[in-house]
């Protein structure tokens, strides 16, 4: 008897996996949307930063207190610093931000791809996921989103 019940809740367990119960299925893999956003005044003067180039991936990875949005941006040369998700619209299911950084001071070389690579985070409390459906990050030639599976 005790095998039966043992049997049947790992079962269980296991078909709960791929179901929206289970925490870590809460926000699916990216979509990628190619755009091009003309770079306008944003919604703080101060900020001089620019949008990335590419955002090249982006996840959301749940914590005990909520999740962390993780997006990793490509920019033309290497040298871009001090990136910044940056919250531009919170609306009735969604979270759009915007992915900033400050080129570099001086001219730099392109280089690989991977070397310009630029991976930011933000960090979204159980209350700030509350109702939240889709995450979205914008960069200059595209944007990605997440869903809530």
């Amino acid at each position: 008897m005790l095998r039966v019940i043992l049997v049947l809740a790992l079962m269980t367990s296991l078909a709960a996996c791929g179901s929206r119960l289970n925490p870590f299925n809460w926000f699916g893999g990216d979509r990628e949307q190619r755009i091009t956003v003309a770079e306008v005044e944003s919604g703080t003067p101060a900020d001089p930063r620019q949008l990335v180039t590419e955002v090249v991936d982006l996840a959301v990875e749940p914590t005990t207190q909520g999740a962390i949005v993780r997006a990793m941006g490509r920019p033309p040369v290497q040298g871009f610093w001090e990136a910044e998700l940056v919250e531009v619209e919170r609306s009735e299911g969604a979270i759009v931000y915007d992915f900033r950084v400050f080129p570099p001071l001086t001219e730099t070389r392109q280089g690989t791809p991977q070397s310009r690579e630029v991976v930011v985070g933000a960090n979204l409390t159980n209350f700030d996921l509350a109702g939240i459906r889709t995450i979205t990050v914008i960069g200059a030639q595209n944007r990605r989103t997440v869903s809530r599976r």
